[in-house]
């Protein structure tokens, strides 16, 4: 797998990815209902090039078909992390959240998770801080604000 950053070639790419992913990953936990507002297949994608040009983004390539991304802004709110349907449980999201968490001189992570993904964010030392109700279309959504303490890296010389 090869991370790289990204470029605005990959805003077409990254959209489809996003839709197809909600569409088949989340299902599990989302209603048919909630997945088509959560994900319209329908992103501004001047917004979104936008706002991967203005955080850090990364994009995960594997067999050169586009297997993952996500991006972070300065504060430490990571904002997206989806990986393709296909490249499920590969260590994709962990090597993109780690270099995303790695990028920022925070002392705290925060992210929205949903709740298929609130395991995986569990498991990366994100806590729950509150449960929440978001309203797309007249549809509610659950998700969770979650938050991780960054451990200091230190380096130990003997002194």
């Amino acid at each position: 797998m090869n991370l790289r950053k990204y470029v605005p070639d990959d805003c077409p790419v990254l959209a489809r990815l996003f839709y197809d992913t909600v569409h088949s990953v989340n299902a599990k936990d989302y209603t048919a209902e909630q997945l088509d507002v959560w994900a319209t297949g329908h992103v501004d994608l001047e917004q979104w090039n936008r706002t991967f040009l203005e955080h850090y983004t990364l994009v995960a390539v594997e067999n050169n078909v586009t297997a993952g991304f996500g991006d972070i802004d300065k504060t430490g709110y990571l904002d997206r992390l989806y990986v393709h349907k296909d490249y499920q449980r590969m260590g994709i999201a962990s090597a993109i959240c780690a270099m995303l968490e790695d990028s920022v001189n925070v002392t705290k992570i925060s992210v929205h998770s949903s709740i298929t993904a609130r395991p995986f964010f569990e498991a990366r030392e994100y806590k729950t801080v509150e449960e929440q109700q978001v309203m797309r279309q007249g549809i509610m959504l659950t998700n969770f604000v979650m938050e991780k303490i960054k451990k200091a890296h230190t380096d130990f010389y003997g002194i």
